[in-house]
């Protein structure tokens, strides 16, 4: 199972990776926590919960991960939880870094290799 990191604004681009997943021969799960709320403390005990749950976590990295409470605090806790981290460029056009996360252009390849290494 892999958790998918995004900041709210960025819920299209999500989408379009849970559609290109369902597109493919994907044998993975997506987890999707959206919330409004994020420092609710029920939030964050059952984001834990699928973060531990989860073999690995995909991170999409756009200008708005860098003012993203909630996708910050997902990050946090997938290192304090000691997961495997990928990021990919939300956006083709911009290239927005997320200081310690990999972050690789958003192809296929690049997200199996990902999985692969789980």
């Amino acid at each position: 199972m892999v958790f998918i990191a995004f900041a709210i604004e960025d819920e299209r681009q999500r989408d379009f990776l849970k559609g290109q997943s369902l597109n493919t021969n994907s044998t993975f799960e997506y987890v999707d926590m959206s919330v409004k709320e994020p420092y609710a403390t029920d939030w964050k005990d059952k984001v834990r919960t699928r973060i531990k749950r989860s073999d690995g976590i995909i991170v999409l990295a756009s200008k708005n991960s860098l003012i993203s409470s909630g996708q910050k605090w997902e990050i946090k806790c997938a290192r304090e939880e000691k997961k495997k981290i990928l990021g990919v460029w939300a956006y083709k056009d911009h290239r927005t870094n997320i200081e310690g996360v990999n972050t690789k252009v958003w192809t296929w390849a690049n997200i199996t290799s990902f999985i692969d290494s789980l």
